[in-house]
């Protein structure tokens, strides 16, 4: 097995094989022009949320960063975040130490070759193993890390460790005041989704995916279409644009605006909430630039089982449960051992005849 960026690094590349060949239907579904980035209430645009208002004692500012908290996650399921308190310096060296890695001799890398779903650290290319093409690959590399309960890094480069660690202890911090935001901008104790879910030993995994210069871009896909597993996700990335998010029925292109975290919500936030906040459908388009993108997972405890919430989220006849009970840990492999397929995990769970019902 060869890496993506070894393909795109072969003597006077002009073509991509052919196995890398996607449907172009994906890109010519895209827009052609990025969404448009406000403060304003108006659904055209991504929502910022100003973190520190989070710690606010002024109620009036207070109060209205809750309801621009919970629109952004019933109407979009994508918000950036700003003034996290994560210093700028910090999420550059992280994505510095992360493009060290992907730029490594091949066998550094594929020392950490992962073969299970739960492995704690895993290097690996395309995601062709899981394709409903068997004969597709993506143009990804990729790098998945477990970082909590228990925290795991390559050894290699050799402040990867430090600088990784030091994000995600900012990272939970922001993650939990988020989630703490959310429970309370739909009406729930904020105990509910802590015990439940059991947060304190919340799973959370790193993706770094390395998608490298591309001859013909719009022949492949960086990743397909899919949501995210967990609760929220935070994205980083350099300073090329390749994400792409379903809004309204199409696809728009995201560049999320300096030193802000882009937050997505995740299928188990849609279970929790009885689909009143869903996940949303992603993918990644590739350029004729290297492009960067640092994820981390927000989720459940490994063993908790989630399911929706009670009152006021399921009241009888008028708001049944839309989703069975499922254990995280088994959703997880259901998720990284089928093809990425839209939101065909999310459907298996689904209370055929009441999904229609769960947008509140």
């Amino acid at each position: 097995m060869r890496s993506v960026k070894v393909v795109a690094e072969l003597p006077n590349l002009k073509a991509v094989p052919s196995n890398y060949y996607v449907d172009n239907y994906h890109h010519n579904c895209a827009s052609s022009s990025p969404a448009i980035i406000d403060t304003t209430h108006d659904d055209s645009v991504i929502p910022i949320i100003d973190f520190s208002l989070l710690y606010s004692e002024d109620p009036h500012q207070y109060s209205k960063v809750i309801q621009e908290l919970g629109r952004a996650c019933q109407h979009w399921g994508f918000f950036m975040v700003v003034n996290h308190g994560i210093g700028e310096s910090l999420m550059k060296e992280l994505i510095g130490v992360t493009k060290e890695f992907f730029l490594m001799p091949e066998e550094d890398k594929w020392m950490y070759k992962g073969e299970k779903v739960f492995d704690p650290i895993k290097y690996g290319t395309s995601f062709n193993y899981t394709s409903k093409d068997i004969n597709t690959s993506y143009w990804r590399d990729y790098l998945k890390l477990s970082l909590h309960p228990q925290f795991h890094s390559p050894d290699q480069p050799t402040n990867f460790r430090e600088v990784l660690g030091e994000y995600c202890e900012k990272s939970r911090k922001v993650a939990r005041k988020l989630l703490s935001g959310i429970s309370e901008s739909l009406g729930l104790e904020e105990e509910l989704m802590e015990t439940s879910l059991d947060l304190d030993s919340g799973f959370e995994m790193f993706v770094a995916n390395y998608y490298p210069a591309c001859p013909q871009p719009e022949l492949v896909m960086g990743l397909p279409p899919h949501s995210d597993f967990g609760l929220l996700t935070f994205l980083i990335q350099n300073e090329v644009g390749g994400l792409q998010i379903q809004h309204n029925g199409k696809w728009i292109d995201i560049n999320p605006i300096p030193n802000s975290i882009l937050v997505n919500t995740g299928d188990h936030l849609e279970i929790f909430t009885n689909g009143k906040y869903k996940s949303v459908l992603h993918k990644a388009v590739v350029n004729k630039m290297a492009r960067i993108s640092i994820g981390i997972a927000n989720c459940p405890a490994m063993n908790a089982t989630v399911s929706p919430a009670a009152s006021p989220l399921i009241q009888n006849e008028r708001f049944p449960p839309l989703y069975l009970p499922k254990k995280y840990s088994e959703y997880v492999e259901m998720q990284q051992t089928k093809p990425l397929d839209g939101k065909s995990c999310l459907d298996q769970i689904k209370i055929t005849g009441l999904a229609e019902g769960g947008s509140h």
